[in-house]
């Protein structure tokens, strides 16, 4: 899902940080129902902001918004 939604990224060229927030937050939107999908994607987001690359909020945010609407599909 994460490889499918991210143009011009594949998975061995992310940072470790982006990488394993999309992992974590893509395990909580496909298998973790009590979690809303919102939130899943707001602590991935501020997570990728404090302890990622000035531009993880953003990358993070964008790939999690392809994989929700793939997942509401």
């Amino acid at each position: 899902m994460i490889q499918q939604s991210s143009e011009h990224w594949s998975l061995y060229r992310m940072a470790c940080v982006d990488r394993n927030l999309l992992r974590l937050a893509v395990y909580e939107l496909m298998f973790c129902p009590d979690i809303p999908k919102k939130v899943a994607l707001n602590e991935a987001v501020d997570l990728g902001k404090k302890f990622g690359a000035e531009d993880t909020g953003a990358f993070v945010n964008g790939v999690l918004d392809r994989v929700a609407s793939l997942l509401e599909k």
